[in-house]
């Protein structure tokens, strides 16, 4: 069922089922995560086998098609959404909800259908309660609509699950860098220190550095930092949160530093980035 949001007097097509029983998927109208918590499903995605165990998730469009042949003592909860629904901030005319063209693609390239994306993601032993703590937030946003900014902090957290399911995808390698950078894209939201990447990786500080200069042009550190900036810049065009909330979600303990380091490394201000970035997406 569609949520009515309370505080602006519109309809949002989305869902948060907590005990996902497989019987109604896939969604004929929406996209939907699928996140396996235990146990483990067979079953035939598309009319090609897969099996799916826990922890891991399932991504599926309304064209999918999915069998479940066997289910082994499984606990799974899902999210599902019209792009629409979640595609950038609302706009208002008297009582009417008007859906803009704006999506979030980061969020849609998890259902894209190619040799990188076969709609499995499997999930780490250290993402797992990362993804955990974000999927029950999100269902604790859905049903309590506790403020106006409901809806915004919904699509955060949908564009930190799937952005996070983006990456564990690309750095499937076990090299000391891909280590970190699997670390650095599960715990960015938190405080972490060069000693934490470098007891991650088993690696001194220059050996370290001088691994991530040659893979990704940067020092672990500057990576760390650019991804949350480009994690601040993705809610900053999707979302109405403040630039406090905005930083505390990336990483930053204060909204000065953030912004601070966004204009030295965009050339402009996250407000300036929010209203250009809005306009460019508005004329497209």
């Amino acid at each position: 069922m569609p949520q009515i949001d309370r505080h602006k007097n519109r309809t949002v097509y989305i869902e948060f089922v907590p005990a996902e029983d497989f019987n109604n998927l896939p969604n004929p109208e929406r996209f939907t995560l699928v996140f396996v918590t235990s146990g483990s499903i067979k079953g035939l995605l598309n009319e090609r086998p897969i099996t799916i165990s826990a922890p891991g998730v399932l991504c599926l469009t309304k064209e999918d098609t999915i069998q479940v042949i066997q289910k082994d003592n499984v606990s799974a909860q899902s999210f599902s959404f019209h792009p629409d629904s979640l595609s950038s901030i609302p706009i208002s005319k008297t009582r009417e909800f008007i859906k803009p063209n704006m999506k979030i693609q980061t969020v849609l390239s998890l259902f894209q259908r190619d040799a990188a994306h076969n709609g499995i993601y499997h999930i780490t032993e250290r993402a797992y309660p990362q993804l955990l703590e974000w999927f029950f937030v999100l269902g604790t946003e859905v049903y309590a609509q506790s403020d106006t900014l409901w809806v915004c902090r919904i699509k955060k957290y949908l564009i930190q699950i799937t952005g996070l399911l983006e990456d564990l995808n690309r750095l499937s390698g076990q090299s000391p860098v891909d280590i970190v950078l699997a670390y650095i894209h599960t715990n960015y939201s938190d405080k972490i220190s060069l000693k934490d990447l470098t007891n991650c990786a088993h690696l001194n500080r220059v050996s370290l550095n001088k691994m991530f200069q040659e893979r990704c042009g940067c020092t672990a550190m500057g990576y760390l930092l650019s991804h949350r900036l480009k994690i601040a810049s993705d809610l900053l065009t999707h979302t109405d949160m403040s630039l406090n909330e905005i930083a505390r979600s990336t990483g930053f303990e204060y909204d000065t530093y953030f912004i601070k380091q966004f204009k030295s490394k965009r050339g402009i201000s996250p407000t300036a980035y929010r209203k250009t970035s809005r306009e460019f997406a508005a004329a497209i």
